[in-house]
């Protein structure tokens, strides 16, 4: 069967027609994937925006929690000094009580210990 140039041109208008419907629906596919890509990249940094704003709020809360520790131990470590000083201080005013009550027993007691020192260390 052949063609009449009547048919070829009516071919070549419905494919005229047809490459541009074609042609229409890949731009707008492209218009599409470009609106996905930019609404992705905006859902990204947004994303990366909140996380980083998560992570110094972390980190300011860390530090927060370290220096209030760090503020604990060290009324702790003052408390507990005072309190060892105010124990040698006691004990020094005794063993001067002690002392000054009974010399010669201090005296016999230091040589005693000394002894026992020096023999254990000898060994």
């Amino acid at each position: 069967m052949s063609t009449t140039p009547g048919e070829a041109a009516v071919k070549n208008l419905t494919d005229k027609a047809t490459y541009e419907r074609l042609e229409k629906d890949v731009t707008a596919v492209k218009n599409d994937i470009a609106a996905l890509t930019e609404q992705i990249t905006d859902a990204l940094n947004s994303f990366a925006g909140t996380a980083g704003k998560q992570a110094r709020r972390g980190y300011q809360q860390a530090r927060a929690n370290a220096e209030q520790a760090v503020d604990d131990m060290s009324e702790r470590g003052s408390a507990m000094m005072g309190a060892a000083q105010d124990t040698a201080a006691s004990i020094e005013e005794t063993l001067e009580d002690v002392i000054t009550q009974r010399p010669l027993a201090a005296v016999g007691l230091a040589l005693g210990l000394g002894f026992l020192i020096g023999a254990t260390w000898r060994r």
